[in-house]
């Protein structure tokens, strides 16, 4: 659709309306196209987290803390040497 400036100034709202509903709104001005409406594509929203969604998702081993884990990640990962642990 294309209308002139006058109109355009009196019916803004509804033009608007119109590109927001995927219309082609054209401003003329003494008959020759100068604007063109068209709706900001909106950004979609991140999803936000959910305190608790992970319940029965994840799990911890009984021993994740114990001596012999201790131990072995210390063996893995430092090779034997204390002096990060102390």
């Amino acid at each position: 659709m294309q209308v002139n400036i006058h109109y355009a100034k009196t019916h803004l709202s509804k033009l608007i309306e119109q590109a927001e509903n995927g219309e082609e709104v054209i401003v003329a001005r003494n008959g020759k196209p100068v604007v063109t409406l068209k709706p900001v594509p909106q950004k979609k929203l991140k999803k936000r987290s959910i305190l608790g969604a992970g319940i029965g998702k994840i799990w911890i081993s009984d021993d994740f803390n114990s001596p012999a884990t201790n131990k072995e990640i210390e063996d893995l990962f430092y090779n034997g040497d204390r002096e990060f642990f102390e």
